[in-house]
């Protein structure tokens, strides 16, 4: 897959296979280009050449609200939730894909609706007290920290029922206890409901730990693909990232 804006080539042939089932790292600076990889395969991005297929089916032309249907969803670098509106019903959003009818029969509440809400609601408490943010379901999303937003938005995101998860930077502004758990989460949320998980991260701790494989990108090309210690050990890479990040980890 490539991606130009004007004549500056932001992604360049970049190519790999997720198999079905592993939570798979992408791994670059800033600039490196993993999150408009992002945009492009959750629909935000159109491609400028090539394919995307998630579960044999191309994705590539379809707008970015038909994704839930392919059994896609993602969170964001800085979270997208209503801040107005309470922790539980920014999480119940992420059951519009299989909610029963459409505005009109949301609208009038139709038995088969009120059926479905109510399985909704249920499943986002137990979402929500599963990644420890139960008793802030009654609360305001706005009087949550940035990192608590990010719980927020996972939780949101496992209700579509997605096959696909796209983690990016779910660690950005976590403590090392937080980021522990939300390792943990992944892996029991992975397990339970038969995720494939993408995420795009540069917390090595986090991506050592958590990932079966990685795809390591350099000014929009992919630079190698392999587990993460290789990924550490490659001279390139070191050179090029870790070795930047490493150094920068050490003298803090």
């Amino acid at each position: 897959m490539s991606l130009h804006f004007g004549g500056i080539s932001v992604l360049d042939a970049v190519s790999f296979d997720v198999p079905r089932g592993s939570i798979f790292g992408l791994v670059g600076p800033n600039g490196a280009g993993k999150t408009s990889l992002f945009n492009c395969i959750s629909g935000h991005y159109q491609p400028s050449a090539g394919s995307i297929l998630v579960d044999g089916t191309e994705t590539v032309r379809a707008p970015a609200w038909r994704m839930a249907k392919f059994g896609l969803a993602r969170t964001f670098q800085h979270p997208a939730l209503r801040l107005d509106a309470s922790v539980l019903e920014n999480v119940m959003l992420g059951a519009h894909s299989w909610m029963p009818g459409g505005p009109v029969a949301w609208s009038l509440r139709l038995p088969p609706t009120r059926k479905r809400e109510r399985e909704a609601r249920a499943t986002a408490l137990d979402l929500l007290e599963r990644t420890g943010l139960g008793w802030a379901a009654a609360m305001p999303a706005d009087e949550l920290s940035h990192g608590l937003h990010k719980g927020v938005e996972l939780c949101r995101a496992l209700l579509s029922r997605p096959r696909l998860l796209l983690l990016d930077e779910p660690a950005a502004g976590l403590s090392h206890s937080e980021v522990e758990q939300l390792i943990g989460t992944v892996r029991e949320m992975r397990r339970e409901f038969e995720l494939t998980v993408v995420v795009v991260e540069h917390h090595m701790g986090l991506i050592s730990a958590l990932t079966d494989r990685v795809v390591v990108l350099d000014h929009g090309a992919k630079l190698m693909e392999g587990t993460a210690a290789e990924a550490q050990s490659d001279s390139r890479v070191v050179e090029a990232y870790l070795g930047r990040e490493a150094g920068a980890d050490e003298s803090a």
